[in-house]
């Protein structure tokens, strides 16, 4: 299985999010958490995001 690693500036666009948001949204858990790709350097799972968005978008669908 190929795996795509999203580094941040990807992930910002693909959410509309900014940075601060999204650290935000990780520390209360509302966000995928990123993999260490080294010591100073993150990146997500294209298909965490993916999930997130697809989550996202279902709960906005969803009558209340």
């Amino acid at each position: 299985m190929t795996h795509i690693i999203l580094r941040l500036p990807a992930v910002k666009e693909r959410t509309g999010l900014s940075r601060s948001t999204i650290y935000l949204m990780m520390s209360k858990k509302q966000f995928p958490l990123p993999i260490s790709l080294g010591d100073r350097a993150v990146g997500w799972l294209e298909e965490d995001i993916n999930h997130w968005i697809e989550q996202r978008i279902g709960n906005s669908r969803t009558v209340k």
